[in-house]
């Protein structure tokens, strides 16, 4: 009698509904610094899946689900900490959609989640190093690593014939990183790099910098920095001192901002960004419109990192970031009903009737190592004063 009253209970636990709660997002990025003019799409590509996933009241037992914007600047790591004790101490978010600039999320993840437990999925930071942090399974990100960006940068370089280029970064954490693996890359391939030097941001007159890289020459002018910023200001003092007319330009540089700020002398400049033609990219893409903002860049990236964080939960059954942060790679991963944005809701219920997804999401994620993105490029070229897309790689 003693064992079946025991074996009633536990199916009585077993099947016991989850409890709704109100959850809540942290979505902190560079709302103002070097690339302000990104932030505002990126923010609403996370908030669309997070208001797609309240809607459906299909999460935890109809949990809701808010998000609170703070400002990580890009730039101030003691800013971006500050916003982040706030949001996890004062507003209690449960897990972060952030940073975006790799140094302040070093510094976020560092000093405020770790101690704290809670996961962040960053859409954006890219600096080698965050694949090595120590971060106790609560740090992923959507977007792939400059590791992988060098790659790719080097494959177009040596496609259009460049045999020398010129290289200038902004002086942090994301600059350093992306210039080391673009030099490593290009000169295992055969190309020289003819100078690697740091710019710093936030300066009126880059004359100086310019003039040692153009003492140093090279076929085109790497420009590793800010699309708000510095990298805007060594374009200009380039192009007004006759130093360099082609730049190539990382993902830091791509942005609707920058070839309005500098004109048509910028056409036939070329770089890289996180970027596919898979099929959620283009609903991903409607969605946004139909929303009133733009699938600009890191955009389909702050849709997937909400969207993780909120399945992962589902299939965790606990909105406890130590708890669900288990669940972010099984979901994100093979084997599984593939999802594509617009099927968040669809999603949920597969995975509470005991089902798997494969979450491919808007960049067609696919999160690999230490729980980053296996990396999907679209190579841009600047025509008639605008980023287009040359390929996909």
């Amino acid at each position: 009698m003693k064992k079946l009253l025991m074996a009633a209970a536990t199916v009585a636990l077993m099947s016991t509904p989850v409890q709704a709660e109100d959850i809540k997002i942290g979505v902190i990025l560079g709302y103002t610094g070097p690339i302000e003019s990104l932030t505002p799409d990126m923010a609403a590509g996370a908030e669309l899946a997070i208001k797609e996933i309240s809607d459906s009241g299909a999460l935890l037992g109809g949990s809701k689900v808010s998000s609170i914007r703070a400002d990580t600047t890009c730039t101030d790591s003691a800013a971006a900490t500050t916003a982040t004790e706030r949001l996890v101490t004062s507003d209690k978010v449960n897990a972060i959609v952030g940073g975006d600039c790799s140094g302040v999320t070093t510094a976020m993840l560092q000093n405020v989640a770790l101690p704290n437990g809670v996961v962040m999925i960053s859409p954006s930071a890219t600096s080698p190093a965050l694949s090595s942090i120590e971060d106790k399974g609560l740090f992923f990100r959507t977007a792939p690593s400059d590791a992988r960006q060098g790659q790719v940068l080097t494959a177009i370089l040596k496609d259009r014939g460049i045999k020398q280029a010129a290289l200038t970064y902004t002086n942090n954490d994301y600059g350093k990183g992306l210039a080391e693996s673009i030099k490593a890359n290009f000169e295992k391939a055969g190309g020289k790099i003819t100078i690697s030097a740091a710019h710093e941001d936030g300066k009126a007159d880059y004359t100086a910098e310019v003039g040692a890289l153009a003492s140093a020459g090279g076929d085109v002018l790497i420009v590793a920095g800010y699309l708000d910023q510095g990298g805007k200001g060594i374009i200009q003092a380039s192009l007004d001192t006759g130093a360099f007319d082609t730049f190539v330009l990382p993902d830091g540089m791509i942005g609707d901002s920058l070839p309005i700020a500098i004109g048509s002398d910028l056409n036939g400049s070329f770089g890289t960004v996180p970027g596919t033609d898979s099929p959620g990219a283009a609903k991903f893409s409607d969605m946004a419109k139909s929303a009133g903002f733009k699938a600009g860049p890191f955009a389909s990236e702050s849709y997937d990192a909400a969207a993780l964080i909120l399945l992962s939960m589902q299939a965790a059954k606990s909105s406890d970031s130590n708890v669900f942060k288990s669940k972010v790679m099984s979901v994100a991963n093979a084997p599984g009903v593939k999802i594509y944005p617009g099927e968040l809701a669809k999603a949920l219920k597969i995975i509470a009737d005991g089902g798997d997804v494969d979450y491919v999401g808007a960049s067609a994620v696919e999160l690999i190592g230490p729980g980053e993105s296996a990396g999907n490029y679209r190579e841009i070229e600047v025509a008639d004063g605008k980023n287009t897309t040359a390929k996909f790689r």
